[in-house]
């Protein structure tokens, strides 16, 4: 699993991932998201590149949302394949961390 980000003009972090979000996926990133979410407020995740999402790879994301919003911020998800969403739906993550096909409607989402 690749992990690498981005810092949007409106202040937004945009975390992009590429792989398998399982065990050995999340165990790769999950240290430097947890980075992340504790030092940002409005951060959008590109699922674009992701093929599969575990449990453990929920949690991952889970984990990371609710820090963000502990401290006031938001976490969204962008554009994840109908696969992968499916999955997220299914679980009830979306009423969590909101899903987007659109980077202007997540950066939005984040900025309020």
């Amino acid at each position: 699993m690749k992990l690498s980000t981005e810092t949007l003009p409106e202040g937004a972090t945009k975390v992009i991932l590429d792989g398998l979000l399982d065990i050995a996926g999340s165990q790769e990133i999950d240290l430097r998201f947890s980075v992340i979410a504790g030092a940002n407020k409005a951060v959008i995740v590109d699922l674009s590149a992701v093929t599969f999402v575990a449990s453990i790879g929920i949690r991952t994301l889970l984990t990371g949302a609710k820090a963000i919003q502990s401290r006031g911020g938001k976490l969204v998800l962008l554009n994840p394949s109908a696969a992968v969403e499916k999955v997220l739906k299914v679980t009830g993550v979306d009423t969590l961390m909101p899903i987007f096909h659109d980077s202007v409607a997540a950066i939005q989402a984040v900025s309020l």
